[in-house]
């Protein structure tokens, strides 16, 4: 269940991240309400996985994703491009995150 919470995090955060560009400077009422609402329950579902969760893999998991994830939005969204320098570095950013929870003894399985 604390990976749940994670993923909640993970999709609120991306979410109020997207929204933050399109409330240019907290200019636009409902891009902003977004933001705010998406973050507080981005770092609320973040507290529920450190329950269980070692607090450093449960934010490189969630930062790593979340970096991914917001260069994609940016990408489809924004059309703000990605280079294969950039796409190579989220690759390795994900490769990362993998190694973590397969391997690594601290993860939380």
């Amino acid at each position: 269940m604390n990976y749940a919470y994670l993923l909640a995090a993970i999709v609120c955060e991306v979410v109020a991240t997207s929204a933050l560009k399109a409330a240019e400077g907290f200019t636009r009422f409902w891009p902003s309400v977004v933001v705010i609402v998406g973050y507080a329950l981005a770092f609320y579902c973040l507290s529920l996985t450190l329950r269980t969760i070692p607090v450093g893999i449960a934010y490189t998991v969630w930062s790593g994703i979340g970096i991914v994830l917001i260069a994609v939005v940016g990408w489809l969204a924004y059309r703000q491009p990605l280079d294969w320098p950039a796409i190579i570095g989220m690759g390795f950013i994900l490769a990362g995150v993998v190694i973590i929870n397969l391997f690594s003894k601290t993860a939380g399985h």
